[in-house]
């Protein structure tokens, strides 16, 4: 099994004509990702490498029975094509952008959390479930089946730390990534449920970095929630106070949302954290006897 995506995933995107929805697109879909439509206004009836282009979402859903969207298209009309996905009754929606306004984050946020459809991202690398589907920018040659759930606020630590663990010979059941920015739609302990009720996962690395309290509050759900072990890196351990480090959200403030503060606090609720990714996977190797 995966999470969130997998070999029944219809995809549809949301800027496919555009040089980088195309691009990742065709990407996905030679990795095997079912990329059945997708949308730029204006531009219904084109085709891009035999996909079917339509002006709206409801067509896209319409003709094709999409259930899955991704979102690669310009900052200022990404959260309106997010809102267009959910009204036309997509169920997840995978949104790449990044530089999304924290204000049309949080209205899409408040908007969603009272309907069916999830949120991943803004801002992310998306999803990918090894020899099944791939939705986004992850690099999936690195990464073959396995039992590891990766769940990563960063895009280029997910394909570090995944690419860590794929050197020590260990397969992913999904390797999901969040985004970074200040309001995600989907949080740690959101993906972390996930990987809890898979049967194919049997333990769960959570990659995490400066700034914010989501590292603090999925080391809380963990205690109270989770069987299965738990291994955590955290990036920033030398990130100045008060400048923000990549990500919008990746900023300290006084002594809140350091690195060594959240290992602390998931330490203290019985997470393992590696200090660099190889230690991650030696932990990783400790625990499932690799």
């Amino acid at each position: 099994m995966a999470v969130l995506v997998d070999k029944d995933t219809k995809l549809v995107v949301s800027g496919i004509t555009g040089r980088e929805g195309t691009f990742h697109a065709m990407n996905n879909k030679r990795y095997g990702t079912q990329v059945v439509a997708g949308v730029t206004p204006g531009k219904g009836g084109q085709d891009v490498e035999g996909v079917p282009v339509f002006d709206t979402f409801h067509e896209a859903v319409d003709k094709t029975g999409a259930n899955t969207a991704m979102v690669f298209v310009p900052p200022r009309f990404a959260a309106d094509s997010i809102l267009e996905a959910q009204d036309a009754g997509i169920a997840l929606v995978i949104a790449i952008t990044e530089g999304i306004p924290a204000h049309d984050e949080l209205r899409v946020y408040n908007h969603l959390k009272n309907t069916g459809t999830r949120l991943v991202g803004p801002n992310c690398p998306g999803i990918l479930s090894p020899g099944k589907a791939n939705v986004g920018i992850i690099p999936a040659s690195f990464f073959k089946e396995g039992n590891v759930g990766v769940v990563s606020r960063s895009g280029t630590l997910t394909y570090q730390i995944g690419n860590t663990l794929a050197q020590q010979g260990f397969g992913n059941s999904s390797i999901v990534g969040i985004g970074g920015d200040p309001v995600p739609g989907s949080s740690f302990v959101d993906v972390i449920e996930l990987f809890e009720a898979d049967p194919e996962t049997e333990l769960i690395v959570m990659a995490g970095e400066i700034g914010g309290d989501a590292e603090e509050r999925a080391a809380e759900y963990i205690k109270a929630n989770v069987s299965k072990p738990v291994v955590a890196y955290i990036a920033g351990f030398t990130a100045p106070p008060g400048k923000t480090m990549g990500h919008a959200g990746a900023i300290v403030s006084g002594s809140k949302g350091t690195a060594a503060a959240k290992a602390e606090t998931l330490e203290a609720n019985g997470v393992r954290v590696g200090r660099t990714p190889t230690q991650v996977a030696e932990i990783a190797m400790e625990i499932l006897g690799a």
